[in-house]
């Protein structure tokens, strides 16, 4: 079944159907979470959170966007809810083990030496990151590491494409600036 067909058997409370459409972007659901709250059990309860909300609105969904435009809006959502709940900045997670760990095949052209300065490299631009207000946070996370549009982002976000540029154009002022000083240090 492809994914309109999915949406419209789960309509009809095809319990499979809506199974089908969570493992489908449970890992793009969590990831995306993951990568803006940088803490695993906060990651997996806002996925969680997410599918129990998809489930409770499906039939809300008017197909006027991707399916996976109205997750990210709904991740979002729990994201923003989850931070202004704690009332603080997120948590860095230096740990890479915790990280979202995809069947990877050893490198056996990497230079040791490349490899710790990619390492070194991430954890600055983790750092970085985790410095910027959650709203350019999500904004610089859509754009730059999930690849989305503006136009995209600016319905995840609910704002206008002129809002996303500049938002964008301040995340990623603020971590060219962050990451010049690290390296200046």
């Amino acid at each position: 079944m492809d994914e309109q067909q999915l949406i419209l058997e789960a309509h009809t409370g095809n319990n499979n159907a809506l199974a089908e459409l969570v493992k489908k972007y449970e890992k793009t659901v969590y990831s995306f979470a993951f990568k803006v709250c940088r803490n695993p059990e906060k990651a997996q309860n806002i996925m969680q959170e997410t599918f129990m909300s998809m489930v409770k609105s499906l039939k809300q969904f008017d197909g006027k966007s991707k399916l996976s435009t109205w997750l990210y809006r709904i991740t979002v959502n729990h994201c923003l809810m989850e931070y202004r709940k704690r009332k603080r900045e997120f948590v860095s997670f230096d740990d890479d083990d915790a990280l979202i760990n995809e069947s990877s095949i050893a490198d056996w052209d990497s230079i040791p030496s490349l490899s710790i300065e990619n390492k070194e490299l991430k954890k600055v631009l983790d750092e970085a990151i985790q410095k910027l207000s959650p709203e350019y946070r999500i904004v610089f996370l859509l754009r730059d590491v999930e690849g989305l549009s503006t136009e995209e982002t600016g319905k995840i976000t609910e704002l206008s494409v002129p809002a996303v540029k500049s938002r964008l154009h301040r995340a990623r002022a603020f971590l060219r600036k962050e990451i010049s000083q690290t390296f200046t240090r």
